[in-house]
């Protein structure tokens, strides 16, 4: 027997709900449904409470509360509206909490995936945990694809790579959805242990290249990738400057008609620039059907990188003409640009530029990149009132930039002060004594590198060797 669709899936009323871009229109199409009896019914109720809290959220949960007897799937479909409204997780965590204390209701497997989704950040964090052991409680058996997944994001949003990984070994037949998930963890993962601009550390190489024996995993399943998992891969490629594999991963998306989006463009642009193609990344940021401030900032980038601050100010200068306004990661791109080849008035204009003109607070990073700008550019002093003026704690990255700096100028005061606080945050650190220990060698203070010397050996520290990969015949050794 032929089974019918049901006619209130396609109502008219539910496509004018659709068009709805304000509470004007909305409150008509609301009254429309009241009046047809369309309200009655549990799908259209979602929908209108779907569309009702991308517009006015306490329009929507006004809705919510006038239902009697709400069921799970309207339970999820207001999580999910409410968890894509910023800042509003407290009430979703309030929604779920009254399906815990509900009688008959209990959280299913459309219930965990937002709430997930929203524990990968602070103050949320722990709360995660607590779902995961929901999760196991409530359902039976507990490893939902879906919730797999979105469980492997939030490990890897905490940094316990290690979890995420366990739990995707734990699927016995993985899907699309899986594998991107866990290949975006170590693509993640890898670029948040990469410091400022194009400082990739060892744990970095490390992650990239267990994300392309993933890839090659997936490859021998019949499951075909997609451009998230084209995303993950560019971007891995990149880290290690992969070129063979980058440019057949360019090449897989042309031959296989994947959409080249503003995330799989920005990707390869900023795989060509690390790996020396900058003129490949321009040419590919030039015909990209439609641009972005991502794109845009993968070609700054890619021009910092390679000492161009001309064109990299030039192609800033042209985000607001294009109708796109900058980000936090455009003035940190731009103002490295600047650091790396002297540029020092633009990269301070550019630093304060950002409160009057742009509306943002600055953060570590930008504050780093104004520190490393005028240590590079031998302004020393500017350099350490600036640290200790931010209204934050500088980090390792900003005192080991200071470190630096003092000793390009051989000021070994300055270089102490920094590597005191360096030892308090980064102890086990080689790199830092090394730093301090060349400085001294570099004016002839013997004896302050053996203190070093000794310090070093007193926190149980010694100097790591250093790696390097290289690309034969397409293969990363």
């Amino acid at each position: 027997m032929k089974l019918t669709r049901n006619p209130i899936f396609d109502h008219p009323t539910l496509r004018l709900l659709e068009k709805c871009k304000s509470l004007y229109t909305l409150n008509q199409v609301h009254s429309q449904m009241i009046t047809t009896g369309l309200i009655l019914h549990t799908f259209p109720l979602s929908r209108i409470i779907l569309s009702s809290s991308a517009i006015s959220l306490s329009y929507g949960l006004s809705i919510f509360s006038l239902i009697q007897n709400p069921t799970i799937f309207l339970y999820n479909t207001l999580i999910s509206s409410v968890i894509s409204s910023k800042n509003h997780t407290q009430i979703a965590f309030s929604l779920y909490y009254r399906i815990l204390t509900h009688k008959t209701l209990k959280p299913n497997n459309f219930t965990f995936p937002s709430l997930l989704k929203a524990c990968g950040s602070p103050p949320w964090l722990d709360h995660g945990r607590a779902l995961h052991t929901h999760v196991l409680k409530f359902l039976e058996p507990s490893n939902d694809h879906f919730v797999q997944a979105a469980l492997l994001n939030y490990y890897s949003k905490c940094g316990k790579l290690n979890l995420s990984r366990y739990l995707f070994n734990q699927i016995s037949k993985p899907d699309l959805a899986s594998w991107n998930s866990i290949l975006a963890a170590y693509a993640h993962n890898a670029t948040s242990s990469s410091n400022f601009i194009d400082n990739i550390t060892s744990e970095n190489h490390s992650l990239c290249l267990q994300a392309l024996v993933l890839f090659r995993e997936l490859q021998k399943t019949h499951i075909r990738p997609n451009e998230l998992t084209l995303v993950a891969l560019v971007s891995v490629c990149a880290d290690l400057g992969a070129l063979s594999q980058g440019s057949w991963a360019h090449t897989y998306i042309i031959r296989n008609n994947l959409k080249l989006n503003i995330f799989l463009g920005s990707a390869l642009i900023d795989m060509y620039s690390k790996c020396g193609c900058l003129d490949l990344a321009y040419q590919l940021f030039e015909n990209l059907p439609q641009r972005d401030t991502l794109c845009y900032n993968s070609m700054i980038r890619g021009f910092a990188m390679h000492g161009y601050a001309d064109r990299a100010l030039d192609l800033f200068n042209k985000l607001k003409p294009s109708g796109l306004v900058a980000d936090e990661v455009t003035l940190v791109v731009t103002m490295s640009a600047c650091s790396h080849t002297g540029f020092v008035e633009e990269g301070i204009k550019c630093f304060e530029s950002m409160k009057e003109d742009y509306g943002i607070e600055p953060k570590l990073e930008h504050y780093g990149c104004l520190v490393d700008l005028l240590g590079r550019a031998g302004r020393l002093y500017e350099a350490k009132k600036m640290v200790e003026a931010m209204p934050m704690e500088p980090n390792a990255i900003i005192w080991r930039c200071l470190l630096g700096a003092a000793r390009n100028q051989g000021d070994s005061d300055v270089a102490e002060v920094a590597l005191k606080h360096l030892i308090n945050l980064e102890p086990q650190t080689s790199g830092n004594y090394v730093l301090l220990s060349n400085m001294y060698a570099s004016i002839n203070m013997w004896d302050n590198v053996n203190e070093v010397r000794k310090l070093m050996k007193n926190h149980g520290v010694n100097k790591n060797p250093g790696t390097s990969l290289v690309e034969i015949n397409g293969a990363v050794h």
